[in-house]
């Protein structure tokens, strides 16, 4: 059964997505080398709390979990135009996203994902659920999240 580490990590994996793949191979595989050999190590570029836009279609939003390659359904996928559909082996972001009409959760390819300059707050109300505090274009990891 997998349980959260005795020390707050939040702060440090909500700057350091390399870390968090590094603790979750550790998780997930345990002391087998022969484990640890077959799994594929990823290294997310954007982080969890970073405030970031889709590179074709503008939306802001603020990254609350990462998959390390596509994790959603097939026909999502393939709802997706083929001349825009991005290849499925790169990470995916879940994001808390506005846009002109309003808020809603999305899940996007790294490939399509920009760093956000703005400092204007992502205004969604799902983030006191996630983050505590915004800061210019990151939001602070809660300490404690409950399911």
């Amino acid at each position: 059964m997998f349980q959260l580490p005795s020390r707050n990590l939040g702060s440090d994996l909500a700057y350091d997505s390399e870390t968090w793949v590094k603790a979750f191979n550790r998780i997930a595989l345990g002391p087998s080398p022969a484990l640890r050999f077959c799994m594929m190590e990823y290294q997310a570029k954007f982080n969890i709390g970073q405030v970031v836009s889709h590179r074709l279609f503008g939306f802001r939003g603020v990254i609350y979990d990462v998959d390390p390659q596509y994790a959603n359904t097939e026909a999502w996928y393939e709802a997706i135009p083929k001349e825009i559909r991005p290849h499925k082996n790169q990470p995916f972001y879940h994001l808390l996203a506005q846009n002109e009409t309003g808020s809603y959760e999305a899940y996007v390819s790294e490939q399509n994902l920009i760093a956000e300059e703005n400092p204007v707050p992502v205004e969604h109300p799902g983030i006191l659920d996630y983050f505590e505090e915004a800061l210019p274009g990151h939001y602070q990891l809660r300490n404690t999240l409950a399911h």
